[in-house]
């Protein structure tokens, strides 16, 4: 296989090899991937093949710069999202769980590499051809949509094949500054058997889907990381940062905004006809943000039919009390309240983390105090 370019377009690369003579995880069927597309598939395909085996229905996962910018388990679109993408009527459940996955995070999947569990078919290779997305991966093609696919940014749309039946070595192995590195494999099953109440019930069936796939998602997101859920979809991913508790604000404040984004006034911004999907997606963005400056506010006015919406403190804050059911999930153990304290904040019904930190009362406390249910797993799924 060969490589378009390393991490920068500076870097040289050499072939890519098989780690197992003869033995590839994936295939490249159109275009040249670069060494982040190639990174970025190899994490989707395990995250979302691990997601649909323990959810027993298909996932897909957005993936920007080696952690997850969505990812989804199929399942009914909201009205904002199918109003988005023009989704008529319902599509099929790998098309859905694409969508729900790049909604998640619109503004962040703009140029993303796309994951689906399984056969990607003509509706969705149809979606992908109308979409700012760079490639995809998953395990099989229906007849004609690579064609189709192939015809996408003038032939150079990354198609990848993967084996669903590839297992890799038990230890993996890389070479940082004159050293290797090998380590065993994180192979640690993710399931219910993890889970241990700390504070109120064992989740019913919708939230136990919901904690399953926060695990899976942190198990390939870059640490720190926490994700909130609600309806087998991330709402928000806190990706990469040094304190676990920015982690948890960044990812609440991109929940806010996915709630904020279905506020009415929100939903009902009319565009002026030949705006991109892309620049509507980010106006109302900023709109939610609730930080417009002077031009922008011009700007946004020149694009829309109607008044610019404005949504007062109040009217947020009255909006943000509707979003319940969400779940948070932590790849390492929560060491102050203060994360229960911000998730609360977003809508959380139950915690679930690894546990055993020297504050894990304290944070157990604090959870009883916001009447949130803490799981305990004993597994870190820390991913770098």
């Amino acid at each position: 296989m060969r490589l378009r370019q390393g991490m920068n377009p500076h870097q040289g690369v050499g072939p890519v090899v098989p780690v197992e003579p003869g033995r590839w995880p994936v295939r490249v069927l159109n275009g040249e991937p670069s060494l982040i597309n190639l990174l970025d598939a190899l994490n989707a395909w395990q995250l979302v093949s691990e997601a649909a085996a323990v959810a027993g229905r298909p996932a897909a996962a957005s993936f920007k710069h080696l952690s997850p910018a969505g990812a989804a388990l199929a399942g009914a679109l909201d009205p904002g999202t199918a109003a988005l993408y023009g989704a008529g009527g319902a599509p099929g459940p790998v098309t859905g769980a694409y969508l729900r996955a790049r909604d998640a995070d619109p503004k962040s999947s703009y140029g993303d590499l796309a994951a689906v569990s399984h056969e990607v078919d003509e509706e969705l290779a149809e979606l992908l051809q109308g979409l700012v997305c760079d490639g995809i991966v998953a395990p099989g093609y229906a007849p004609g949509a690579v064609a189709r696919l192939a015809r996408k940014k003038g032939g150079r749309f990354l198609v990848l094949a993967a084996d669903p039946g590839y297992r890799p070595p038990p230890t993996e192995t890389r070479e940082v500054f004159g050293l290797r590195l090998t380590q065993q494999r994180d192979a640690a099953p993710v399931g219910p058997e993890l889970l241990d109440p700390v504070t109120g019930e064992r989740p019913g069936p919708a939230g136990l889907a919901d904690v399953l796939l926060g695990l899976t998602v942190l198990r390939y997101t870059q640490s720190n990381s926490v994700c909130y859920l609600r309806d087998g979809v991330t709402l928000g991913i806190g990706a990469g940062q040094q304190s676990r508790v920015d982690c948890t604000r960044l990812a609440g404040a991109k929940t806010d905004t996915w709630w904020l984004r279905r506020h009415p006034a929100v939903r009902a911004m009319a565009f002026r006809p030949g705006v991109r999907r892309q620049e509507r997606v980010n106006w109302r963005v900023r709109c939610v943000e609730g930080d417009l400056t002077p031009d922008e506010q011009d700007r946004l006015a020149a694009v829309l039919t109607g008044p610019v919406p404005v949504l007062t403190a109040a009217d947020r804050t009255a909006w943000l009390a509707g979003l319940d059911g969400v779940t948070f999930a932590s790849d390492g153990a929560l060491p102050f309240r203060d994360n229960v304290d911000h998730a609360h904040r977003h809508g959380v019904a139950r915690i679930v983390e690894p546990g055993g930190s020297i504050r894990s009362g304290e944070v157990a406390d604090a959870c009883r105090e916001h009447g949130i249910t803490l799981l305990h797993t004993g597994l870190r799924l820390f991913h770098h």
